[in-house]
């Protein structure tokens, strides 16, 4: 049986009792503290509002699904696994007398070590992250994420007043039982082998007083046939101990079956038994390849971000499967900025006689890798051809993801360009894609420009983008921290390179202004140039340059990264990240139309200690403006405390 919860960030707390020495098979029977995080979401089980609480079914079916795959995998080097019985099922018996509902499978098994390890702790990389955002929303929210992502084995004590694991390893003579009432502890002991399946696990729930429906076998297997009808392991049904199984599912492969006779709920019922989700697929891709190589394929777009999506150790969901025997999922079957996809590949020509490592270093995979990503970039594409709302939605979700591919797939980087969608200054919220973009530039316009910030509303309120609302130019948004880094590595469209409008002279001065009046040029009256000049010295240590701007039609000034510099937005991310490099000492741009500028640049010469003054805060405001602080807040304070005070008389 294998365990759906997978590793997380932390290390178990050593001191606390998960952490004791392994069990052995001989032990007497012991009990465990759960591991920290596992009391968390045990609680959220426990005192859960969710109010459709069937989830836990076919996350054990899952589970038990998972197992019988393993096994037959193991079964390739080690037949004599399989002994007399070869044909791997789940098995689920009801109980109405004792208040039981039982599902058994006959998979690979688990140990008492295996049981302390899968059953005591949590494992799956980002567990903690999801209960933290739980913990984090209202009763409402969080009954909604438990239904919206599913809590794996954990689950069976929202329904479950007890639960009992008896656990017999493929070819061991020895069995356990893993033991709980959900409220903190666990224990494990030796069971007699006779009271054991002869392999596999058996998952004994002790039905809490208002889940006794999940005894009545109409309700069970039409949740069965829901959920859990396209598993790859054929399921049967005992309404009482002493009755005759019914076959409820065949265990026939969805994906080897011809499209023609699979339904809209088929598909979406597989995506949520493989996905781990309950949301609604936003796009299924089900093909098979032929020539070269031969492998089926069944993906899924998920229609809700995966909680763990920017999980730093995430990798993809995707399984692979070589002739209907599950090999693994950790196979890099997509690259990582496809992550989000769910679903599997059937390979029909990779060996089943080697080990997993060697199955990923093949060059097979290597060319079903390439074959797949084609394939759904592809479909990505068609989906935003036909229906533009539905392809939003997954932007929307996982554009920040895709994102990445820019940056790091240069062999796709045009399809993937293609794919990319903005929000920009003249779009009054709508996605463009840069297609639209270069159909309406600006006569003159030679380039794409865009801005790099941290969310939108601070990005349109940027004073740099003055002079290109003025001239109706328009500018890419991009809020995502993947979007400083993409927008250095060279990307051009048609020949028209992308341009930070924050980095580097504006060049704007062939482009007329939108009412037709002649642009304003960076000319300077000889008492502004004085004035920028004296300001260049007096932040001589602040700036690398002060100059007259194009791009300002309002604002006094404002700081742009110089021509062969780094876009100030990816300093601030390395710095975040802890990757800073040597501060690159900003351009201040002076706006030498601004009226300010003008009172500021006719003051006297006997007036150097304002001067001074005025030089040091327009260079803070361009800070703020910036979303920085001031470099010196003590000194930016009493600067500003004399120059009211000046005014006030």
């Amino acid at each position: 049986m294998t365990i759906q919860t997978t590793p997380d960030e932390t290390t178990p707390d050593e001191t606390t009792p998960a952490a004791e020495a392994p069990v052995t098979e001989t032990s007497a029977p012991a009990t465990h503290a759960f591991e920290a995080d596992v009391a968390r979401l045990l609680h959220m089980m426990v005192h859960s509002v969710y109010s459709d609480k069937t989830v836990f079914l076919r996350e054990l079916i899952s589970n038990a699904a998972d197992a019988c795959e393993k096994l037959r995998y193991e079964a390739l080097s080690a037949p004599e696994l399989l002994g007399d019985e070869t044909r791997t099922q789940i098995a689920i018996t009801l109980d109405p007398d004792a208040r039981t509902l039982t599902i058994e499978d006959n998979g690979i098994g688990m140990t008492a070590d295996d049981m302390g390890e899968a059953l005591g702790t949590i494992a799956r990389s980002g567990t903690k992250a999801f209960m933290d955002r739980i913990a984090a929303s209202s009763g409402s929210e969080g009954a909604q994420l438990i239904g919206q992502f599913g809590v794996g084995f954990y689950s069976a004590f929202m329904v479950a007043e007890k639960v009992d694991v008896i656990s017999r390893r493929a070819g061991a003579d020895t069995a356990s039982v893993w033991s709980s009432d959900g409220l903190g502890t666990y224990t494990i002991a030796p069971v007699d082998t006779a009271e054991a399946p002869p392999r596999g696990t058996r998952v004994v729930l002790h039905l809490l007083e208002d889940a006794t429906s999940f005894t009545d076998r109409y309700t069970v297997e039409r949740l069965i046939k829901d959920q859990s009808g396209h598993v790859p392991v054929p399921i049967t049904l005992r309404e009482k101990p002493d009755a005759e199984p019914v076959d409820i599912a065949d265990g026939a492969a969805l994906w080897t079956k011809p499209k023609s006779e699979i339904s809209t709920e088929d598909y979406a019922d597989f995506y949520r038994s493989v996905s781990g989700q309950f949301d609604e697929p936003a796009l299924t891709l089900h093909y098979r390849a032929e020539g070269l190589h031969e492998y089926s394929v069944l993906a899924y777009v998920p229609g809700a971000k995966p909680f763990d999506l920017f999980d730093p150790d995430r990798n993809g969901r995707m399984k692979l499967y070589v002739k209907r025997v599950f090999i693994t999922d950790d196979a890099e079957v997509l690259p990582r900025y496809l992550r989000f996809m769910r679903g599997l590949v059937d390979s029909s020509d990779l060996p089943l006689n080697v080990s997993r490592e060697m199955i990923q270093e093949s060059p097979m995979l290597a060319a079903i890798r390439k074959g797949v990503t084609g394939r759904v970039l592809a479909e990505l594409d068609k989906l935003a051809t036909r229906d533009a709302d539905a392809y939003a939605k997954i932007w929307e979700n996982f554009g920040a993801v895709l994102k990445e591919g820019l940056y790091e797939d240069f062999e796709r980087r045009d399809a993937l360009l293609k794919l990319a969608r903005f929000k920009t200054t003249t779009s009054g919220g709508a996605w463009r894609s840069v297609a639209d973009y270069v159909a309406a530039m600006k006569d003159n316009q030679t380039a794409i420009y865009y801005a790099v910030g941290t969310d939108l509303d601070r990005l349109e309120a940027s004073p740099q983008l003055e002079g290109f609302r003025a001239r109706g130019i328009e500018v890419l948004l991009l809020p995502d921290s993947v979007d400083g880094f993409w927008v250095t590595a060279g990307i051009d469209h048609d020949g028209k390179p992308f341009k930070s409008v924050t980095q580097g002279a504006a060049d704007l001065s062939l482009i007329p202004l939108v009412d037709g009046a002649d642009a304003p040029t960076a000319d300077t009256t000889p008492e502004v140039a004085d004035f920028i000049a004296f300001v260049k010295t007096t932040l001589a240590d602040a700036v690398s340059e002060v100059r007259a701007s194009e791009r300002l039609t309002d604002s006094a000034v404002c700081l742009v990264a110089a021509d062969s510099g780094m876009d100030r937005q990816l300093e601030r991310i390395l710095a975040m990240s802890g990757q800073a490099m040597p501060a690159a000492k900003p351009v201040l741009e002076i706006n030498p139309r601004s009226a300010l500028i003008a009172k500021l640049a006719a003051l006297g010469e006997d007036e150097t200690a304002l001067r001074e003054d005025a030089a040091h805060l327009l260079f803070d405001e361009a800070q703020i403006a910036d979303g920085e602080r001031p470099l010196d807040a003590r000194a930016f304070s009493a600067r500003l405390s004399r120059l009211f005070t000046r005014a006030l008389g």
